[in-house]
């Protein structure tokens, strides 16, 4: 049994090097065949890994294109302007009222987008037509004031990624954070 566990890496190692090898452009191919003797073994297994980081780079693209095709892509983004007047803990997303995003925030994570940070909330898939997204933004007000706000917007998915943003700012004359979605054509 312990000669069948050391072995499984190994072949996954030489699966790895043959896709790697396979895949490789010709030109590279043929440089990379013959290695030789001034070439050492570290160096040889540094160009492997390499080749299977770019690989594996690859991969993901590949798989976020196949996952989430541009015709039906839905993409939905938070960013917050200042964040005096409101201090976020949490964002619940529903999309046709479904729950698809949920997400508690450290206060490291807050100060990213107090300074401009942007992050995506939900990526997905839609189907054209119309649709109701739906933020909830939980957290606290002015004066240590327990906050649940939401806001609401019905978009129309066309052919082509659609890409909407929450943004939390402050509303200086009234005092208060205001919450708004914006969808970006």
């Amino acid at each position: 049994m312990n000669r069948i566990r050391r072995s499984v890496p190994m072949i996954l190692l030489g699966g790895l090097l043959a896709m790697a090898w396979a895949l490789m452009p010709p030109a590279q191919a043929a440089n990379a065949a013959p290695p030789t003797s001034s070439q050492t073994l570290d160096q040889q297994v540094q160009s492997v890994k390499k080749q299977v980081i770019d690989l594996n780079r690859d991969l993901f693209v590949l798989e976020e294109k196949l996952l989430f095709p541009a015709n039906t892509q839905v993409a939905v983004y938070l960013s917050m302007d200042a964040g005096t007047f409101f201090a976020l803990d949490s964002v619940t997303l529903k999309i046709d009222n479904k729950v698809v995003a949920n997400t508690l925030y450290t206060q490291r994570e807050v100060r990213a987008l107090e300074k401009g940070g942007v992050q995506r909330l939900y990526i997905g898939n839609q189907k054209i037509g119309k649709h109701q997204l739906v933020a909830f933004f939980v957290g606290k007000g002015p004066h240590g004031i327990d906050y649940r706000r939401g806001a609401t917007i019905t978009f129309d998915k066309g052919i082509g990624a659609k890409y909407l943003e929450l943004k939390i700012s402050d509303r200086a004359r009234r005092q208060q954070p205001e919450f708004l979605i914006k969808d970006w054509e």
